[in-house]
């Protein structure tokens, strides 16, 4: 899988979390960037994004996120 085919899907998931249909992200998008993302809806993100993709993430890996390009890399790895 590569990038090209996840963002797509990463930005659907986040438009659903976030309630914003608005929401376009890059793989230098932060939680910075994205009202209303806080910790707790960063909990809600990773458990939307293991379910769209298949997978889970590893405890260090989430905490470790800097950006959403960390995630597309993890996701690329683990292909599905």
């Amino acid at each position: 899988m590569n990038t090209n085919e996840i963002i797509p899907r990463l930005n659907e998931v986040f438009r659903d979390v976030f309630g914003d249909s608005s929401i376009s992200v890059t793989a230098s998008t932060t939680a910075d960037d994205i009202d209303d993302w806080d910790s707790i809806e960063h909990i809600n993100l990773i458990g939307a994004v293991e379910a769209e993709f298949g997978m889970r993430f590893k405890m260090r890996e989430v905490s470790g996120m800097k950006n959403v390009g960390e995630m597309i890399n993890i996701i690329a790895e683990r292909g599905k």
